[in-house]
C-alpha cells in the first residue's frame, strides 16, 4: 500500500468513527451476562422451585466431595508433608538454577499447574457454602474471583513452556550492521505533544548520537509550537507539524508516515532517549523479510513513583519490569509480541500493507502488532535496555497511564484489530493476546478480595466452607509453592506480595476503568502522561484513595468485630464457623497492611528538581581563580555536579559564586560554572556546581554521557517474600512523609541547581 493510500484510509477511518455504532458484540455479552446472573440471584432469594432445587443438588454434592478432594483421615500427622517436599524441590530447583533455564522452568510449572488444578479441583467440588442464598452468592462469587485470577496465571504459566532468548541472534545479525553490508535507510520518528524543550531536546540529541549513518531524525510536534520548531532548527531535525492532532498519537505517526520514505520506522516516545548501540543491536533482525516488528524493553532514568512515595528508591522496581523480562519474552515464544508504543523499529513495506498505525483504539502500538501477525509478519522480541525514558513523575500521572492503558486494551473488542476474532492468528498466538486481557480482569478480583473478608462479619457469611486440616492438605502447598517461586519465575523483577501491593493501589480506579469501556468504549480521549513536573510539598491524591479510606475502615472494623467475638464473646459453636472465622480474621489483617501501605504510596513525595541526577564517578581536573586541583564527581546532571575534590582547599577560596572550569577527562567534556555550595565535613571537601554557558557541543557530550552509553541500563533484582514482608511492615510503621522529611536547606540546595 502507498502513502495515498494510506492518506485514503486515514480520512476514511476519521469518517467512520463519527459513525455511532449501535451493535456492539462485547456490550451485548457484558449485559446479557450480568442480567441472567442478576435473574438467577434473584430467583434464589425467592426460593423458585426450579432454581431452589438446583442449587441445593450442588450443595448436596459439596457435603459428599469425592474422595480425592478430602482429606486423608489415617495419616492426617503427615498433612503438612506434601508442603515440605515442594518447598524443599523448588530450593534445589533454584539453587541448581538460579535463573530459569528451559529443563527448570517447565519443571517448576508442571509443579505449579498440577498443584494450581488440584486446588481449583478442591475448591469447586468440596468448600462452596450453598446452605442458603446468601451464603452461596458469596461463596460462588468468591470462587469466580479466584478463577479470573487463576485463569491469567495458568495462561502465563502454559506461555512459559516456551520462552525465546534473542540475544544470540541480536549478536549474530548485528554483524552486518558493523560491517555496513545491511545499511537500509531508518526514519526515526519523535511523536511529541506539549512535552517541555528541554525533554524533547534530550531526546532528540540522544537520537542522533545513534552509531548508524543513514538515518533521518524527525521531531513530529502535534501542537504546533514555534519554540519547538525552533528548537529542531537549531539541533538540525527535521520538523513535522499538522493542522489538528485527531487521534492524537496513531494520527500523528500516520501523518508522518506520508511526509517521509525511509525503508524502516523507529519511535520513541517524547522522553525516550536510545543508547548509541540501539539500531547496531535491533536492526539486524530485518535481514529476515518475514520479520516486520522488532520490540526492545521500556526502561527509566528517574524513579518510580511509588517507589519514591514509600521511600524505597533502590529496593522496589517499576511494575512494568515484570511485564519486559518475563511476560514479552513468553508472548514471543507464541509470536505474540505486544508492541509498547516507544523504543520500537517497524518495516515500513509492512506497515503500509496493513494502513498504518490503528486509529481505533488509544492503544495504538498494540493493535498495530495484532494487524502485522495477523497479515502473516513476525514480531521480535529482544530483551536488551537500549533506551530509558521518563517514569510517570507523580501518583496521579501514574494512574492516567495505567488508566489510559486498560481503556486501550477493552477498546480491542468494539475493533477490526481484535486478537480474539481477527483472521490470520493462530491459535497460540490468540492465547498470547488473550492473557493481556485477562492480566487487566485481575483488577476486578482484587477489588472482590478487599470486600470479601467484610461478609464473614456485617453479612454473617461463610464464602470458604472447609477445615483446618483442608487448608493444610490443599491450600499451603499450592500458595507456598507459588510464593517461593514467583520471583524466580519472573527473573526477580517482583515479588508476590509487592505484586498485590501494585494491583491494590489502583484496583478500584482499574476496576471502574474496565467496565466503563466495556459499556461505553470510546467515550474519552486519549490522554498524554504529564512530563517534567516539580513540586515544593507533599501531597495526598483523596480522589484515588478515597474508596481504599473507605475499605480500610470497613476491614479494621471487621477485624475489631471478629477479634471480640473470637476471644471476648465466644458465641459461635459450630466447629465450621470457628474455622472459617479466622480466615476472615487473617484476610482482614492483610488487607488493612495492603491498604495502608497502597494509601502511603498515593502521599506524592516533594520533587524539586525538574532534571535527573546520576551517580557517575569521573575523574575531573578543576581551576578555581586560576588554582588548580583535581577531583571525582559523585553526581552529574545536565545542569551542574557534585565533586569531591581529593586535596584541601584554601580558606580564601572557600565560598559560593565562585567560578570555576573543570574537565571530565575520560570524555573530554570541559564545562564552565559556579561553586553554589561547599560541604567542608569530611576530610576533604566536597563542591556542588552549577553549569553556566553550556553551548551545543557541551550538551551533546553531557547527554550522551548521562544517557547514551551503551548497557549502561543495566536491571536490579527484587528483595525476596520474607524481605518484602519486612519492608511493607517497615513502611506500615513508619511512613516516609513523617519520619523522612529532607531538611528545608538540603532541598533548597538541589533547587537551585
Amino acid at each position: 500500500m502507498t502513502t495515498s493510500n494510506i492518506t485514503k484510509k486515514y480520512i476514511k477511518g476519521r469518517l467512520n468513527n463519527l459513525i455511532f455504532v449501535k451493535f456492539r458484540l462485547a456490550t451485548l455479552l457484558l449485559i446479557g451476562g450480568v442480567t441472567l446472573l442478576t435473574i438467577i440471584v434473584v430467583a434464589w432469594l425467592a426460593g423458585i422451585g426450579q432454581v431452589d432445587e438446583f442449587f441445593t443438588q450442588i450443595h448436596y454434592f459439596q457435603e459428599n466431595p469425592p474422595l480425592w478432594v478430602q482429606v486423608p483421615t489415617d495419616n492426617s500427622k503427615y498433612l503438612v508433608l506434601p508442603t515440605i517436599l515442594l518447598f524443599l524441590i523448588a530450593q534445589g530447583i533454584m539453587k541448581i538454577s538460579p535463573t530459569p533455564k528451559n529443563w527448570s522452568r517447565v519443571f517448576v510449572v508442571g509443579i505449579l499447574l498440577g498443584l494450581t488444578i488440584r486446588y481449583l479441583s478442591w475448591r469447586s467440588l468440596s468448600t462452596l457454602n450453598l446452605n442458603n442464598p446468601i451464603n452461596g452468592i458469596f461463596s460462588l462469587g468468591l470462587l469466580g474471583l479466584e478463577i479470573v485470577t487463576i485463569s491469567s496465571s495458568v495462561l502465563g504459566l502454559f506461555l512459559m513452556f516456551k520462552v525465546k532468548n534473542r540475544q544470540p541472534e541480536a549478536d549474530y545479525f548485528s554483524q552486518a550492521i558493523l560491517d555496513k553490508t545491511f545499511e537500509p535507510s531508518v526514519d526515526i520518528l519523535i511523536p511529541t505533544y506539549n512535552e517541555a524543550e528541554f525533554i524533547l531536546e534530550r531526546t532528540v540529541i540522544g537520537c542522533q548520537a545513534l552509531e548508524y549513518n543513514n538515518k533521518k531524525v524527525y521531531l513530529l510536534d502535534d501542537t504546533n509550537r514555534e519554540n519547538v520548531k525552533n528548537l529542531a532548527e537549531k539541533l538540525g531535525c527535521e520538523y513535522i507539524t499538522r493542522y489538528d492532532n485527531s487521534y492524537a498519537k496513531a494520527g500523528n505517526l500516520n501523518h508522518a508516515i506520508t511526509k517521509t520514505n525511509g525503508e524502516f520506522i523507529v519511535v520513541f516516545d517524547a522522553d525516550f532517549i536510545p543508547t548509541k548501540n540501539f539500531l547496531t543491536r535491533t536492526l539486524g533482525f530485518f535481514q529476515n523479510e518475514q520479520v516486520a516488528l522488532v520490540q526492545t524493553p521500556q526502561t527509566f532514568y528517574n524513579i518510580d513513583p511509588i517507589a519514591k512515595n514509600l521511600g524505597l528508591e533502590n529496593i522496589l522496581t517499576p511494575e512494568e519490569e515484570t511485564f519486559y523480562r518475563q511476560i514479552q519474552p513468553m508472548k514471543d515464544g507464541a509470536d505474540g509480541v505486544l508492541c509498547a508504543g516507544t523504543s520500537f523499529l517497524v518495516r515500513r513495506k509492512a506497515l503500509e500493507s496493513v494502513g498504518g498505525f490503528v486509529t481505533e483504539s488509544i492503544c495504538e502500538d498494540c493493535f498495530t502488532g495484532v494487524l502485522l501477525s495477523a497479515k502473516g509478519y513476525q514480531s521480535v522480541y529482544l530483551e536488551e535496555k537500549l533506551s530509558a525514558g521518563l517514569a510517570a513523575e507523580n501518583i496521579s500521572c501514574y494512574a492516567t497511564q495505567r488508566l489510559r492503558w486498560a481503556r486501550g486494551t477493552f477498546q480491542g473488542f468494539f475493533i477490526n484489530s481484535n486478537p480474539l476474532t481477527i483472521p490470520g492468528l493462530s491459535f497460540g498466538q490468540r492465547l498470547a493476546y488473550l492473557e493481556t486481557f485477562l492480566s487487566w480482569l485481575t483488577s476486578i478480583s482484587y477489588v472482590g478480595f478487599l470486600f470479601m473478608p467484610l461478609t464473614y462479619v456485617f453479612f454473617d457469611t461463610i464464602p470458604i466452607k472447609a477445615s483446618a486440616a483442608e487448608y493444610l492438605y490443599f491450600f499451603l502447598p499450592y500458595y507456598l509453592a507459588s510464593f517461593n517461586v514467583f520471583s524466580w519465575l519472573n527473573y526477580r523483577s517482583q515479588s508476590l506480595l509487592l505484586s498485590g501491593l501494585n494491583h491494590t493501589i489502583l484496583a478500584f480506579p482499574k476496576a471502574i476503568t474496565i467496565i466503563q469501556t466495556l459499556l461505553n468504549p470510546f467515550s474519552k480521549r486519549f490522554r498524554v502522561t504529564p512530563k517534567g513536573i516539580k513540586s515544593d510539598r507533599y501531597y495526598f491524591n483523596m480522589n484515588l484513595a478515597l474508596p481504599l479510606v473507605i475499605f480500610l475502615v470497613l476491614n479494621s472494623l471487621s477485624l475489631l468485630f471478629n477479634l471480640y467475638n473470637n476471644y471476648i464473646n465466644q458465641s459461635w459453636e459450630v466447629s465450621e464457623q470457628i474455622e472459617s472465622f479466622n480466615l476472615g480474621l487473617f484476610w482482614s489483617g492483610y488487607n488493612i497492611l495492603m491498604i495502608w501501605v497502597a494509601l502511603l504510596g498515593l502521599i506524592d513525595v516533594p520533587k524539586q528538581d525538574i532534571y535527573e541526577w546520576f551517580n557517575l564517578r569521573r575523574i575531573v581536573k578543576l581551576k578555581i581563580c586560576n588554582q588548580t586541583f583535581w577531583g571525582t564527581t559523585r553526581q552529574i546532571s545536565e545542569v551542574g555536579a557534585e565533586i569531591e575534590i581529593n586535596q584541601k582547599i584554601p580558606s580564601n577560596l572557600v565560598g559560593k559564586n565562585l567560578p570555576v572550569r573543570f574537565k571530565i577527562l575520560e570524555e573530554k567534556i570541559c564545562l564552565v560554572g559556579k561553586i553554589i555550595h561547599i560541604d567542608m565535613s569530611g576530610e576533604f571537601p566536597c563542591i556542588k556546581v552549577r553549569f553556566e554557558e553550556v553551548n551545543l557541543s557541551e550538551k551533546r557530550q553531557l547527554i550522551e554521557l548521562l544517557f547514551c552509553r551503551p548497557w549502561q541500563w543495566q536491571r536490579r533484582e527484587i528483595p525476596g517474600e520474607l524481605q518484602s514482608l519486612w519492608l511493607l511492615l517497615r513502611v506500615f510503621l513508619k511512613p516516609r512523609f513523617i519520619f523522612e522529611r529532607k531538611p528545608k536547606q538540603k532541598a533548597m540546595e538541589v533547587s537551585q541547581l
